[in-house]
């Protein structure tokens, strides 16, 4: 599937750039840590994306990660649109807002309360100002690599595209705004100790597990003390499952981990898809949010019915028909197929992996922090990407971007991916040796 194969993508893409920014809306979708032009898609069925020249692909995007059931489930479609043939928003309260906050605090008992809100970025914004205001402190702890949304305090040694795109810290924030903001590496327990003892410290947030340089699992010690030290010191420790809630379990990677924050920021696949967030947590600490309290957020569109109907739907199919067996299953095949293809290349390689979310790396060493994640071969993995897409295998135009496989995946497609005997007709991994 040659570029020549996608001129109707070309040509959208150069119209987009005359009245877009770069010509996307989201820099992660600008092909930026891979080169070329991104590809314009038409449409999405199950695991596939159709693009608009009628191509067909693998799709292990899953629009970031909210996608879980895969494109269109049934269930979802229908939802929204007997949502939308009541009025797509009314600027008031809906009962299916409190359904949902409902829903969530029963598969995530840490959340005794939630707020909506409409997107991650704006859900861990707030969740950073209440913990200001709830313990009166300014500093907030951040993790290198971890990207909590483009909020101004938090864009300081940001994952994600700030990775891929080499600007960590955004012209347009002012010096200020990071000023009670400390940042430390990730998984490491000394220097989060040291951070306690030498200030008073609001907050502490982290991707439980990091899906904004790849991949990278939190080690137990890491967790454990991250909870231990928030509680004894009196901050509080907050969880972006915005990738992981829903995801890695029912009740998130806090469930998976067995580990309790006051805070959680919550997006995606709470959404089914459609533009969302929420942050909640303990009872007494939501009270201090307006008009409950005197923390200040609103917002025009926060708990909007569409998103409102989707998230419920997606939720009560993954509640009442849970995939986590089966993505597993799934998941550790496709690490095994992709590692196994690698190994016998002799191409330097980590596969990293919890759950259904993956990320492999051009890298001969364990990836476990932001600095190790850095030392990944670019060079290489563009090549490795542009390859799979020209077998029909989407995957993250970005080292620095978690995979993700949904419930709409089978084993027949692990096997296209990785197996000779795919419909794609040639082993899709022969070509690493090409990459030496």
């Amino acid at each position: 599937m040659s570029i020549n194969k996608r001129p109707k993508s070309q040509a959208a893409f150069a119209r987009a750039c005359k009245a877009i920014p770069g010509g996307v809306n989201s820099p992660a979708r600008a092909f930026g840590g891979v080169g070329g032009q991104p590809i314009f898609m038409a449409r999405g069925q199950g695991p596939f994306l159709f693009d608009i020249d009628g191509n067909r692909y693998l799709d292990y995007v899953g629009s970031w990660g909210p996608l879980i059931l895969g494109h269109c489930h049934p269930r979802v479609v229908q939802a929204v649109n007997e949502a939308l043939a009541e009025g797509a928003t009314f600027g008031a309260p809906t009962e299916r807002e409190t359904q949902l906050a409902e829903l969530i605090g029963r598969l995530m008992p840490s959340i005794e309360m939630v707020r909506m809100v409409s997107s991650g970025t704006e859900a861990s914004m707030s969740a950073i100002r209440l913990a200001r205001g709830y313990t009166g402190r300014d500093i907030i702890v951040k993790f290198a690599g971890c990207y909590h949304g483009h909020v101004d305090s938090l864009l300081v040694a940001a994952g994600s595209s700030a990775t891929t795109l080499g600007v960590p810290n955004s012209p347009g924030v002012p010096r200020g705004c990071t000023t009670d903001t400390l940042v430390l590496s990730y998984n490491d327990v000394a220097a989060l100790e040291q951070a306690f003892k030498e200030h008073e410290i609001a907050g502490v947030i982290l991707e439980p597990v990091v899906g904004n340089m790849g991949l990278v699992k939190p080690s137990h010690e890491f967790l454990v003390q991250l909870r231990r030290l928030t509680h004894h010191h009196g901050a509080l420790l907050i969880y972006d499952e915005v990738m992981t809630g829903f995801r890695l379990a029912l009740g998130g990677a806090q469930e998976l981990f067995g580990q309790k924050p006051d805070l959680t920021v919550l997006g995606k696949i709470v959404g089914g898809g459609l533009p969302v967030g929420a942050y909640g947590g303990r009872a007494d600490i939501m009270a201090k949010v307006m008009p409950a309290g005197p923390v200040f957020q609103a917002g025009t569109l926060s708990g909007n019915p569409l998103a409102m109907a989707a998230g419920l739907a997606t939720l009560q199919e993954l509640r009442e028909h849970p995939p986590y067996e089966k993505l597993e299953k799934l998941g550790a095949k496709l690490a095994n197929g992709l590692g196994q293809a690698a190994h016998q290349a002799g191409v330097p390689h980590q596969i990293a992996r919890v759950g259904s979310m993956w990320t492999l790396f051009f890298n001969a060493n364990p990836v476990i922090d932001y600095e190790s994640a850095k030392k990944s071969d670019t060079a290489r993995f563009a090549r490795f990407f542009w390859a799979m897409m020209e077998r029909g295998i989407y995957l993250p135009c970005s080292q620095f971007e978690a995979a993700f496989i949904s419930a709409a995946h089978t084993d027949e497609h692990i096997n296209e991916t990785i197996n000779q005997r795919s419909v794609v007709k040639q082993l899709p991994f022969a070509f690493i040796q090409d990459l030496k």
